[in-house]
């Protein structure tokens, strides 16, 4: 399964942006998003690249969904993936 996680731009270098994902932060490739970014914007990332702004009407709903998905059951196969994303996150950074 592919999985956009959302986070928000903290700062843009040039192509990189510093992105926050619920507390952790990971330099994020723009090469192929959608949209230009600036800080406060928010992104979806997939594999270290930005691949969609998210409009800002649209942010509370995704992050909601996301802190939804985040806080299901153990049982719950998209909760497990979300998690799983996360934890990727949390690793790497060691």
């Amino acid at each position: 399964m592919c999985l956009g996680v959302p986070g928000k731009v903290l700062d843009v270098q040039g192509m990189t942006a510093t992105v926050d994902f619920w507390g952790v932060q990971r330099q994020i490739l723009l090469h192929v998003v959608d949209a230009p970014v600036a800080p406060g914007d928010y992104i979806l990332n997939h594999v270290g690249f930005a691949i969609r702004r998210i409009p800002p009407e649209e942010v509370a709903a995704t992050v909601a969904l996301f802190e939804e998905l985040l806080s299901a059951g153990k049982t719950d196969l998209m909760a497990g993936e979300v998690r799983a994303q996360v934890g990727e996150v949390d690793a790497s950074d060691g």
